[in-house]
C-alpha cells in the first residue's frame, strides 16, 4: 500500500524545477544577447570622417567638372591643299614669333601667283593705254572745237560785212541772208560740238573709273592669294610652346586641315561642363573656384555657351592665379559655381558621399555610442558645407565617409 507523498516535498521539487527552467531560460537569453551582439557589424571609429552638424551661412554654388586648359592656344591649319615636305620642329619645341615649324609643297600655289601677277601687269599697262586714248581722242576734239570757234567768228564778219555792203548799195539782200544763214547754222554746229566735248569727257572718265574698279578688286584678290601664299609658309605667329605638330612627311593634307598648335602654357584657363538644368545659376562674371587634389584657386566665369549640347552646357573660367605651380595642361577638376547666400541654416561637411540635393541614408552617432541609420534631406551646397533640410539637429555627429559597403545594415558598433 503506497504512502501519500507529503505537501511540503511536493511544493519543495515545484520550486526546484521552476528555478532549473528559469536558469536555462535566462542562460539562452544571455546566449542569444550575446550572439546577437556578436553578430552586430562594428566599425573603428578612426577609419570613418565625422562632421558635427551646427547652424551657419552657405554661399551656395554648384558642382561642375572641369579640365585645366592653356590660357592661350592657336591651332595652324593649311591654307591650301598640298602635301608636308619638310619638318622644321618637334612638339614641346619654345618656339619664337616668326621660327619656321614646317615647310609645305608651294610649287603649284606660286605658279597660280605668278600667273596673277602677269594678269595684273597687263590690266595695268590696258589701264594705261586706255588713259593715253582718252587723252588723243579728247585732245582732238577739243581742237576741233577751236577750229569751229575760228569759222564761226569767220563767218560772224561775214555777216557785218555784207550787211555793210547792203547799206551802201554794194550787195544784195540775198547775200546778206545767205551769210547770217551761215552764221547761225555754225553757231548750232560749235554748240553741238561743246556738248560733244562734254559728254565725251564724262564717258571716257567713267570708262577709266571702271577700270580701275576692274584692278582694285583684281588687286584685292591678288593680296588674297599672297597672304594665302605667305600662311602656307607655315610659321609660329607668336612666341609659344608647340603642343601638336603633323610631323608626316609626304602626307597629303587638305585645305583648312590642322597641321600644328601652339599654345601659352604659362598660363592656363578652365573649360568646364555642367547639367543644363544649372544653366540658370552660371552666368558670366559670377564667382567661382577650382580644387585640384588639395589645393584651391579661385576665378571667374568669362564667358557661357548660348546652347546645350548632349544634355550639358559648357563654360570657362579665368583664374585669379592662372600661373598656379599646380597647374597642368588637361588635369581633371571639381568646379564650384558661387550663385547665393543662405544664413542660418543647419549644415554638414561636404563630402564624397553628397552627388546633389535629395534624400540620403546617413549613420549618425546615438547616445549610447552606437551608430544608426536615419534619412536625412540635404539642400544646397557649396565646397566646403551642403545644407541640411531635415533629419538631422544642431550638434549631432554624422558619418561624411563613404559607408556604402554597410548599406544593409541599420545599426553599427562603434569602436572607440
Amino acid at each position: 500500500m503506497d504512502r501519500e507523498i507529503p505537501k511540503e516535498v511536493l511544493r519543495r521539487e515545484r520550486r526546484n524545477l521552476i528555478i532549473k527552467w528559469s536558469a536555462i531560460s535566462v542562460a539562452v537569453i544571455v546566449v542569444i544577447i550575446v550572439l546577437l551582439s556578436m553578430m552586430r557589424r562594428s566599425v573603428n571609429a578612426a577609419d570613418l570622417t565625422f562632421s558635427i552638424a551646427d547652424v551657419g551661412t552657405i554661399e551656395t554654388s554648384v558642382n561642375a567638372s572641369g579640365r585645366v586648359v592653356p590660357a592661350f592656344e592657336e591651332i595652324i591649319n593649311s591654307p591650301i591643299s598640298t602635301k608636308i615636305v619638310e619638318v622644321y620642329s618637334t612638339e614641346g619645341d619654345s618656339v619664337a614669333a616668326g621660327t619656321p615649324l614646317l615647310l609645305l609643297d608651294l610649287q603649284s600655289a606660286q605658279v597660280e601667283v605668278d600667273k596673277l601677277n602677269d594678269e595684273r601687269r597687263r590690266m595695268t599697262y590696258q589701264l594705261e593705254q586706255q588713259r593715253l586714248a582718252n587723252h588723243t581722242y579728247l585732245s582732238s576734239l577739243e581742237m576741233q572745237l577751236k577750229v569751229k570757234e575760228m569759222d564761226v567768228n569767220r563767218k560772224r564778219v561775214e555777216v557785218v560785212n555784207e550787211r555793210r555792203l547792203d547799206s551802201i548799195g554794194s550787195g544784195t539782200g540775198e547775200k546778206v541772208r545767205e551769210a547770217e544763214l551761215a552764221y547761225r547754222t555754225g553757231v548750232l554746229e560749235l554748240e553741238q560740238l561743246r556738248q560733244q566735248l562734254v559728254n565725251d569727257r564724262q564717258v571716257k572718265d567713267a570708262e577709266l573709273k571702271m577700270k580701275q574698279i576692274e584692278i582694285d578688286i583684281f588687286e584685292k584678290n591678288y593680296a588674297e592669294k599672297m597672304r594665302t601664299l605667305n600662311d602656307a609658309r607655315i610659321l609660329a605667329p607668336r612666341p609659344a610652346t608647340l603642343t601638336y605638330i603633323n610631323n608626316n612627311i609626304g602626307q597629303q593634307i587638305g585645305q583648312g586641315e590642322k597641321v600644328a598648335v601652339i599654345s601659352d602654357l604659362s598660363h592656363f584657363k578652365v573649360d568646364a561642363e555642367i547639367a543644363d538644368s544649372y544653366g540658370d545659376r552660371v552666368s558670366p562674371g559670377a564667382h567661382a573656384k577650382v580644387r585640384l587634389g588639395k589645393t584651391q584657386l579661385d576665378g571667374h566665369v568669362s564667358s557661357v555657351t548660348p546652347l546645350s549640347k548632349n544634355g550639358v552646357i559648357s563654360f570657362t573660367i579665368m583664374l585669379d592665379d592662372d600661373d598656379n605651380q599646380r597647374l597642368r595642361s588637361g588635369l581633371r577638376t571639381d568646379v564650384f559655381v558661387m550663385c547665393d547666400i543662405k544664413d542660418e541654416v543647419v549644415r554638414i561637411a561636404n563630402a564624397p558621399f553628397f552627388k546633389g540635393p535629395g534624400v540620403y541614408d546617413l549613420f549618425v552617432e546615438s547616445s549610447d555610442g552606437e551608430l544608426e541609420k536615419r534619412q536625412v534631406k540635404l539642400g544646397d551646397s557649396n565646397y566646403e558645407y551642403v545644407e541640411v533640410v531635415s533629419g538631422l539637429k544642431k550638434g549631432e555627429r554624422v558619418v561624411v565617409s563613404d559607408m556604402s559597403n554597410f548599406a544593409k545594415s541599420e545599426r553599427l558598433k562603434l569602436n572607440k
